[in-house]
């Protein structure tokens, strides 16, 4: 078995370009212009506003468990298989809430940048 080596052309561009992202070109241009650069502080200002929502949400319900388990008397102590229902709550039931809120960002961020992408495009 012999061994190739790969390299590409000494005139090549050496900046990686990104799955769903045609060229630098589009994203330059929209930078460089007084309108790309109102898109692109839209598109900041709405993946932290996203993050901040997403993170908030998250930070709610994970307050919400425990109160739910003082609400409730005895419901802490009620056991499922063999386990204290608090324990599977506060241990397992996170988890759910964890992937929820993960998935939630990640296709609300693409929807973000997938709008971001056709405004710029159109410049």
């Amino acid at each position: 078995m012999t061994r190739v080596r790969v390299t590409a052309p000494h005139g090549a561009a050496r900046t990686p370009v990104r799955a769903g992202q045609r060229t630098g070109e589009s994203r330059e241009a929209a930078q460089d212009s007084e309108v790309g650069q109102v898109f692109v502080r839209s598109l900041i200002r709405s993946q932290l506003r996203l993050a901040l929502v997403v993170a908030g949400g998250f930070l709610l319900v994970l307050a919400a468990f425990p109160l739910v388990l003082l609400a409730v008397p005895g419901l802490a102590d009620a056991p499922v298989a063999g386990i204290p229902f608090g324990w599977l709550l506060l241990g397992a039931g996170i988890y759910p809430v964890i992937g929820l809120s993960a998935w939630l960002y990640v296709r609300t961020a693409a929807r973000n940048e997938a709008r971001y992408r056709d405004l710029a495009g159109e410049q």
